[in-house]
C-alpha cells in the first residue's frame, strides 16, 4: 500500500523537498502524551537534532514536550520556537564557551556533563556570572544496543559519557565546586532500538548504580535515560506510530525509581521520522546492461542516511499505478555512494514521475548539505498546502 500524498499539489512545487504530514505528527504526539500521563514523574524532551524545522518544533512545543539540545544553535532554535528554558537540557561532549554561556544566560534546566574538564569550565563560567549551573552526569553504562554500529553510544569504546568507574569521584568533585549543583544522572545507549531488552538492560544497570550511590548517601533527583526508540522503516503505512506503550511500560516496570524522582526521556526519531518524506522527481530512466536506473533529482546531499549508514527507506512512485519493475534509485551527485536503494520494486517509472522516500522526517532535512553547490531542500508541511 502506498502512502497518501497530495500529488496534484506536489506537481506545482520545485523538487526535491521534504513533506511533513502534520496530522500524523500530532497523532504521534498524542500517543506519547497518552502513555506518559499513565506514569507519575515521566517527562519527555524532544531531541532537536532529529529535525529542527521551525513548524515541527512549534507543534512539538505545543504538545508540552521539552527540548533536548546538543548545540548552542539548537538551544537558540528551541527558544525561538517557544520552548521554556526551564524545559531545555543540553548535552554533548564538546560544549564551547559561548554555548555554555548561552545556557547559563537563559537558565536552562540542566547541562548533561560528559567529563571533569567540562564540569570545571561550566563552574568557572557560572561563577563569572554569579550563577549556579544544574548538571547531570552522563555515564557510559557499557550497555550494547541491537542497532547499527555507527549509532551505538553506550559502549566503553564510544566517545560519549563518563566511565562507570569514575562515577563516585566525579560526583564528589561536583560537590566541591561552588557554582555547580548536581541534580541527576544521564544515559543514552544508542538509536533506532526496537528490542526492549536493550532498555531493560539499561534499567538493570541504573538500578545497580542507584544502590551503589545510596550506600554512599548520595541521592539523585533526576534520572535521564535518553531516547533511542526506533521506528518501522519497512512498513511506514502499516506502522506509522511507534509502540510507545511498550517503551514507557518497560521503564515503569523495570526501573526502580526512588520516591520523588523524575524520569526524563529524550525522544527524537520516534517523534518525527514517520511524518516526513523526501519528494523527488524522476529525471531519467537509464537502461543499464543488467539493470534499470531511476535517476532522481534528490541526492545524498538531501538525505544522507543510505550513504552514511546503509539505511533502508521505503521508496514509492506516487505518480504511477502501472505494474512494478525493479530499479536502482540513484541521485545526481558525483559519488558512487549516491544510491537510495538497489533493486527497488517501483510502479513502472518515467521522466517526471514523483518519487517519495519515506520515513525521512528524522536525520533528513537537518543533515542536508550543499555539496556540489546544490541548494538545500525546503521543508513543506501538510498545513502549508492543504
Amino acid at each position: 500500500m502506498k502512502g497518501s500524498f497530495p500529488v496534484d499539489r506536489f506537481e506545482q512545487l520545485r523538487t526535491p523537498f521534504y513533506y511533513y504530514d502534520m496530522e500524523l505528527l500530532r497523532a504521534t504526539l498524542d500517543a506519547i502524551r497518552q502513555e506518559v500521563r499513565k506514569h507519575d514523574g515521566f517527562v519527555v524532551h524532544y531531541a532537536v537534532k532529529a529535525n529542527a524545522n521551525p513548524k515541527l518544533l512549534s507543534a512539538i512545543r505545543q504538545a508540552g514536550l521539552g527540548a533536548d539540545c546538543v548545540s548552542g544553535g539548537e538551544i537558540e532554535a528551541s527558544l525561538r520556537a517557544g520552548f521554556p528554558a526551564g524545559k531545555i537540557v543540553y548535552a554533548g561532549v564538546g560544549k564551547s564557551d559561548w554555548e555554555i554561556n548561552l545556557g547559563l544566560d537563559n537558565d536552562i534546566f540542566c547541562f548533561n556533563v560528559e567529563s571533569i574538564p567540562e564540569l570545571e569550565v561550566i563552574n568557572q563560567l557560572a561563577g563569572a556570572k554569579g550563577k549556579t549551573a544544574h548538571v547531570a552526569f552522563r555515564l557510559n553504562p557499557n550497555v550494547g544496543a541491537h542497532t547499527h554500529a555507527n549509532i551505538t553510544t553506550g559502549l566503553a569504546e564510544n566517545k560519549f559519557g563518563i566511565a562507570m568507574r569514575d562515577m563516585d569521584s566525579v560526583i564528589e568533585k561536583a560537590e566541591q565546586l561552588t557554582n555547580i549543583k548536581f541534580v541527576g544522572l544521564h544515559f543514552h545507549i544508542g538509536s533506532q532500538i526496537l528490542d526492549m531488552g536493550d532498555f531493560q538492560a539499561l534499567c538493570n544497570r541504573i538500578n545497580d548504580l542507584q544502590d551503589q550511590l545510596e550506600r554512599h548517601h548520595i541521592r539523585v533527583e533526576h534520572i535521564n535515560v535518553g531516547g533511542g526508540l526506533g521506528i518501522d522503516y519497512q512498513h511506514p503505512n502499516r506502522v506509522p506510530i511507534p509502540d510507545f506503550k511498550a517503551y514507557f511500560d518497560t521503564y515503569a516496570k523495570r526501573l526502580k525509581l526512588r520516591p520523588g524522582q523524575t524520569l526524563h526521556f529524550e525522544l527524537g526519531r520516534a517523534v518525527v521520522a514517520q511524518c516526513g518524506s523526501l519528494i523527488a522527481r524522476t529525471l531519467y530512466i537509464k537502461e543499464g546492461a543488467m539493470k534499470k536506473f531511476c535517476i532522481v533529482d534528490a541526492g545524498f546531499t538531501d538525505l544522507i542516511r543510505p550513504a552514511l549508514y546503509q539505511a533502508y527507506h521505503k521508496i514509492e512512485n506516487i505518480s504511477s499505478d502501472e505494474p512494478t519493475e525493479p530499479y536502482d534509485v540513484v541521485g545526481p551527485i558525483c559519488e558512487s555512494t549516491d544510491v537510495f536503494g538497489k533493486q527497488v520494486d517501483l510502479n513502472r517509472s518515467q521522466r517526471g514521475n514523483l518519487i517519495a522516500i519515506r520515513s525521512a522526517g528524522a536525520y533528513g532535512e537537518i543533515m542536508a548539505s550543499s555539496y556540489n553547490c546544490r541548494p538545500l531542500p525546503q521543508g513543506i508541511t501538510s498545513d502549508d498546502i492543504n
